[in-house]
């Protein structure tokens, strides 16, 4: 367990080293399902602390790895206002170091006594919404959600490769991610005849789940959130 409360530190495959967010409910019973919580491009922030904290409340053992941890500081923020801060961690990340960082957060929950490992989950948003997807493509878990995953349309062709059944969030506000970008996704699920429920939400905007930004929809995010606890309780 890391030094800072609440954190635990990862070995990962190709030698790095991982800081990730845990948050188990107060009250624990035997065995729990969990979810792999996966960040917005800002790190694992007070609103990313919040969601997992949240989910916990909810029953949910969760843990929110920090994914930008070959090139920010462990335990890095970027600020909402200044995506030029983000962009070098951004561009840098790679589907085989995610993946990689993916497996190590999966084998850490399994080795947890109170996890139930036939019921671990990923949710992302943004950025995550995207880690999200290829995480239900390379772990075995039982569902995956995705909040607005821009870029998920590049990950195609891990379709055909979905374990579970899958969840997404598009704001139809959304000017960053265009009909033609989620087309793609579903035409490769359905062809890979993949199980998954989109939804678009005429009125969100991008990060219309995120209170600290200003496109924070309070209807959307209650309306998603209601949809993803029953997802995952189907």
């Amino acid at each position: 367990m890391s030094n800072k409360p609440n954190y635990a530190d990862l070995a990962i495959s190709d030698g790095t080293e991982m800081a990730a967010y845990i948050a188990k409910p107060a009250n624990q019973n035997d065995k729990l399902p969990a979810i792999i919580l996966l960040q917005e491009a800002f790190g694992v922030n007070g609103h990313m602390r919040n969601v997992a904290g949240d989910f916990a409340t909810r029953g949910y053992v969760v843990i929110t790895p920090e994914i930008f941890h070959r090139t920010a500081p462990k335990y890095w923020e970027g600020p909402y206002t200044d995506f030029a801060v983000v962009m070098p961690h951004y561009s840098a990340i790679t589907n085989e170091g995610l993946t990689a960082d993916l497996q190590a957060c999966h084998k850490w929950l399994t080795e947890q006594p109170d996890v139930d490992s036939s019921s671990i989950f990923s949710i992302g948003y943004c950025l995550g919404g995207k880690v999200s997807f290829l995480a239900n493509a390379v772990l075995p878990l039982k569902a995956g959600i995705s909040y607005y995953g821009g870029g998920t349309d590049q990950l195609v062709d891990k379709a055909k490769d979905l374990h579970g059944r899958h969840l997404f969030f598009w704001g139809g506000l959304d000017k960053h991610i265009t009909q033609d970008k989620i087309d793609p996704v579903l035409k490769a699920l359905d062809e890979a005849g993949k199980e998954y429920i989109n939804v678009k939400i005429s009125y969100a905007d991008h990060a219309f789940s995120c209170d600290e930004r200003p496109a924070y929809n309070k209807s959307a995010s209650d309306d998603a959130l209601a949809l993803t606890l029953a997802f995952m309780t189907g």
